[in-house]
């Protein structure tokens, strides 16, 4: 199965900022909807942001509002996460995903279960420590 391809991870400091990257092309049919999820070891794949190319909204999750921003370059098939301000428990595994329902993103939330995005990406490990 193909999957998108992520980059950017890294370790950095509390305070610090790291873009991750996500590159769409290998999706050859419409889709309306691009996502990020954490995951910890352990835990359950967290939705931290999504963004609704029909509509254009856009949802960020409390911890990360304010502090993520969901971009997308269509000329260029590339999705970012630009994470600012990073925290010790921004501490996790990220993915991209991409769905084709539109009404799996909206102001008010995402879609949080994995089965409704048709493709994912590999995982960047994001470290926040001093």
């Amino acid at each position: 199965q193909k999957q998108l391809v992520e980059s950017g991870g890294g370790l950095v400091q509390p305070g610090g900022s790291l873009r991750l990257s996500c590159e769409v092309s290998v999706v050859t049919y419409p889709f309306y909807v691009i996502a990020w999820f954490r995951q910890a070891p352990g835990k359950e794949r967290e939705g931290v942001s999504c963004l609704n190319i029909y509509d254009g909204a856009s949802y960020y999750e409390d911890s990360v509002n304010g502090r993520f921003t969901i971009s997308r370059d269509s000329a260029k098939h590339m999705v970012h996460l630009q994470m600012n301000s990073l925290k010790p428990e921004d501490t996790d595994v990220y993915y991209c995903a991409v769905g084709i329902l539109s009404s799996h993103c909206s102001r008010a939330g995402l879609y949080s279960r994995p089965e409704g995005y048709v493709y994912w990406g590999q995982g960047a490990q994001v470290t926040v420590s001093s």
